[in-house]
Parts: C-alpha cells; sequence; structure tokens
C-alpha cells in the first residue's frame, strides 16, 4: 500500500511517517507539506491512503478530496483536523473520506486505522489492478496524441481508434492559463474539474497540450448544452485557480481531421481574448493583504508570503496588488516602511536601530542605505528637520 501525508505541520507529518515506517515497514510512505506537493505525488505515484490535515495554504484538505473525485476516485481519504476544525471533518466524510483523526493523533488510534484500511485497500487493489493499468495506459495514449494535434504534427501511424471510437460527434473546450510560475497545481484542478463536468454532461477527456494549456474533447448526451458546461467550467475554476484564465471552444465537430485546425483557430482567438481576472478572493484579498502589510512592518514581508496569506497564487496576487494600488508589492512595502520611520523620526526619541528594526530593518546600516536612497537625506538629517515628507 502506498500512503501519502499531507500537512503543513512538519512535526505531525514526521510523526505520522515515523509511525507509519516503524509498524508498517511493507508499505511505501510518501510526504507532502502543502497541497501542490501532493498533487506532484498523486499525479507521479500511484497512491492508495492520503491522510491529509483539514487547513492548509493555498487550498484545503476538502477541495483536494473534491477535486480528485473524478479521476482518483480509487483513493481512500482519512482527515486530520484540531478539534476545532470538527465540522470540517465532517464535511470530508460526506465528500467521501473514511474517517478522520483529530489532532493531537494518538498512535494506538493510528495503527488501528491503518490496519482497517490496508484490509480494504488490499481486497480492492486484487479487483482493480488490470483496469487501472488500462486506464493509465489510454491516458498516456491521449497525451501523446492530443499534443501532436495541438502542433499540427503528423501522428505518427499511432493507433487512434480507442481515443475516438466513442466520440462520432464532439466538441473541443481548450483552457489557457496565465502566469510564469510552475503550473501544475493548476493542470491539476483544470483536468478533474473539466472531467467531472464532462462526465456529467456526456462523455470526454482532458489532455494537457503544454505548460499553460489544457484540451478537452467532449460528446454531449441529448439535451446538454455546451454553453452551461462552459459556465459551469469557469464557476468552478473561479472558486479554485488563483490565477487568470481563459475558456475556448469550438463548433460542433465530427471529422477527427479537423482537429489540428480548430486548436489552431483557438490558439488565435486566446490572443485576442481578455483574461478571465475573477481569481477566487482576488478583490477582498489586496483589501486583507494591506491590512496585513499595515500590522506586519517588523516582519519579514516577502510577495510569497503575504500571497500566501490570503491564499492566491504569487504571480496572480503580484498582477492583482499592482491593479488595485497603482504600485508594485515591494515598492509598496518600502515606501510603507518608509513614511513609518519618518514619524517615528519625528515624533519619537528611539534610536535609529530600534526604529528601523521596527519598520522591518535589523540591519541599521541597510535601513539608512534604503533611507537615502528615497528620500535623499540620511535619518539622522531627517530627524533634524531636514525633510518634511515623502
Amino acid at each position: 500500500m502506498n500512503i501519502l501525508v499531507v500537512d503543513d505541520e512538519s512535526v505531525i507529518r514526521n510523526g505520522i511517517e515515523r509511525t507509519i515506517r516503524n509498524h508498517f515497514p511493507q508499505h511505501q510512505v510518501f510526504i507532502a507539506a502543502g497541497p501542490a506537493e501532493a498533487v506532484e505525488l498523486l499525479q507521479k505515484a500511484a497512491i492508495d491512503l492520503v491522510l491529509t490535515d483539514v487547513l492548509m495554504p493555498g487550498m484545503t484538505g476538502l477541495e483536494l478530496i473534491s477535486l480528485t473525485r473524478g479521476r482518483l476516485a480509487h483513493i481512500k481519504w482519512i482527515v486530520i483536523s484540531a478539534y476545532s476544525e470538527f465540522a470540517y471533518a465532517q464535511e470530508a466524510v460526506r465528500l467521501g473520506a473514511k474517517d478522520y483523526l483529530l489532532k493531537p493523533i494518538g498512535k494506538d488510534s493510528l495503527i488501528e486505522k491503518l490496519k482497517e484500511m490496508d484490509e480494504e485497500i488490499a481486497a480492492e487493489n486484487k479487483r482493480l489492478k488490470e483496469v487501472k493499468l488500462l486506464t493509465q495506459n489510454l491516458r498516456f495514449l491521449r497525451e501523446a496524441v492530443t499534443a501532436r494535434w495541438a502542433s499540427n504534427l503528423d501522428l505518427g501511424g499511432i493507433d487512434i481508434s480507442p481515443i475516438i471510437g466513442d466520440h462520432p460527434y464532439f466538441h473541443l473546450i481548450m483552457l489557457r492559463m496565465d502566469g510564469e510560475a510552475d503550473l501544475r497545481l493548476e493542470h491539476f484542478i483544470v483536468d478533474n474539474v473539466l472531467s467531472e463536468l464532462m462526465d456529467c454532461a456526456g462523455k470526454g477527456f482532458v489532455a494537457s497540450i503544454d505548460s499553460k494549456n489544457l484540451l478537452g474533447l467532449v460528446t454531449l448526451r441529448e439535451g446538454e448544452e455546451l454553453g452551461k458546461l462552459i459556465e459551469q467550467l469557469r464557476t468552478h475554476l473561479k472558486r479554485y485557480l488563483k490565477i487568470p484564465f481563459q475558456v475556448l471552444h469550438s463548433g460542433h465537430i465530427n471529422n477527427i481531421s479537423c482537429v489540428p485546425e480548430q486548436i489552431r483557430l483557438m490558439r488565435k482567438m486566446s490572443e485576442s481574448k481578455v483574461y478571465d481576472h475573477y481569481a477566487s478572493g482576488g478583490e477582498k484579498a489586496v483589501e486583507v493583504a494591506l491590512q496585513y502589510i499595515h500590522t506586519n512592518f517588523a516582519a519579514e514581508l516577502t510577495l510569497e508570503k503575504v500571497a500566501s496569506f490570503v491564499f492566491l497564487n504569487p504571480v496572480y496576487f503580484s498582477q492583482l496588488f499592482k491593479q488595485k494600488t497603482g504600485h508594485g508589492f515591494k515598492d509598496y512595502v518600502t515606501q510603507q516602511r518608509l513614511d513609518r520611520a519618518m514619524t517615528l523620526l519625528r515624533e519619537s526619541e528611539l534610536k535609529i536601530s530600534e526604529i528601523a528594526e521596527r519598520v522591518g530593518y535589523p540591519d541599521v546600516r541597510h535601513f539608512s542605505q534604503i533611507f537615502r536612497k528615497k528620500t535623499g537625506l540620511t535619518p539622522s538629517e531627517c530627524r533634524l528637520g531636514g525633510l518634511t515628507s515623502l
């Protein structure tokens, strides 16, 4: 059995890992410090059981469960929660989690639960092993064919009948994401959300084209509308994605040879289409980030740290922050710190080194250099009345 432990608290995840290795040496244990690492492992390894914390930066354990119910339905989930998060644990069970463990986790209860899951998973794996292998191979074939279609390359004699045999007619849905960061987590989200929606509206599959684009091929059941599916997709992705995205689609297609041209047309449309800047909580996130900055001058205020605090992708948060404030994140923080330093220089008798530390510069020499670069004066000259405002 392959077990994945997901928790942003190293003490907890390392303690669980140690218990499993000591009492179940026959099992392989993977650990992840957060949802992004967890997604990467879920895609690479044949995970059977996941023990996940409920509240983590970027994505909750509940969202992680919800997003895997389609493609990775065979995985068993156990939720780890504090007593104050008990309602989350109950919701996780409603989503399909097998059980929950309350912090602090008792060693005996963990061992007992793992024994129970071991027996259940062993029985299921005997039945599902062959099916899982076939499904995985088909997925790799789809990825290869779709990538070559998207690049308008010859399929090289690949037999595509396993892919299109059930799709005499279909629509294409392309989703393009914006951002320079690693988008593996976002790919995972889009893949699972779109796959589940297509299963509800008909049948189809999703494949990655490249680092920023995914393509869905769907045959709708009678009575289902593409427009409805697209709107549902946008609604879900506004909730889960933390970066701008576009959704494009083709018309009705009944000739597989038209796919490369349709993909080319959608790519061209993408160049002139405005991105959906609807990332979850985006508007409110900047307000919360500003409050956090204003009350944490003395702390380390990196873009990544503040973006994590408001549960947004750093690249998207940076874009959103500049759009809403008119300033880059680093420049804004520096300006706010210097404004506060000026006030303290004029209205207090604190030493310059103490003021520097209070506004987030433990190195007074570094503080003085930045202060002079921005104002033209040293902190001492400012205190003597040489500067009234920035």
